[in-house]
């Protein structure tokens, strides 16, 4: 229940942002809305069994420690880009490595995968679910054991408590 409320309060507030307007009828207009759209569109939108409220607690403290991970990630990806660029450092070995989806849901290997293109030096490339891998272009693939076992760290230590 509590999920439900928050993803009201997080559409309604993305709704008066977008109008620019936090008065009380746009408010309730929005709210509406929202009520409309969770209604309509909630098997994509939450998951089939909603976690209890410790695990949503959980998932909204842990957020902002999974953001920080994210954005240093982001600023490592960027210095090692601009180290390739600026050719201080030779480009030997791209490539693409299948990296297990192990325990992640279908929202979790779209985070992973969201987290991992925003990040310079990495994207996505495909999302095989009958073998379950993500198959990800990595700049430097010399070791594709490390890239595996960053990504798996990655998820067990910030996403998992966020969007398993």
């Amino acid at each position: 229940m509590i999920q439900i409320i928050l993803l009201l309060v997080v559409l309604t507030s993305t709704y008066a942002l977008t109008v620019a307007s936090f008065a009380w009828e746009d408010l309730a207009f929005g709210f509406g809305l929202s009520a409309v759209l969770l209604a309509t569109f909630r098997r994509s939108m939450l998951p089939e069994r909603l976690q209890g409220p410790a695990m949503t607690i959980k998932a909204i403290v842990m957020l902002p420690v999974y953001l920080v991970r994210v954005i240093w990630s982001i600023i490592t990806g960027t210095i090692t880009v601009a180290m390739y660029v600026l050719g201080l450092q030779g480009l030997e070995h791209p490539g693409i490595v299948a990296v297990p989806i192990g325990e992640r849901s279908a929202g979790g290997v779209a985070v992973t995968s969201l987290a991992l293109t925003l990040s310079p030096g990495s994207f996505l490339v495909e999302v095989d679910w009958d073998e379950r891998l993500i198959f990800v272009h990595v700049i430097d693939a010399s070791d594709p054991d490390a890239v595996r076992e960053e990504l798996q760290t990655m998820y067990e230590r910030y996403q998992r408590h966020v969007v398993p």
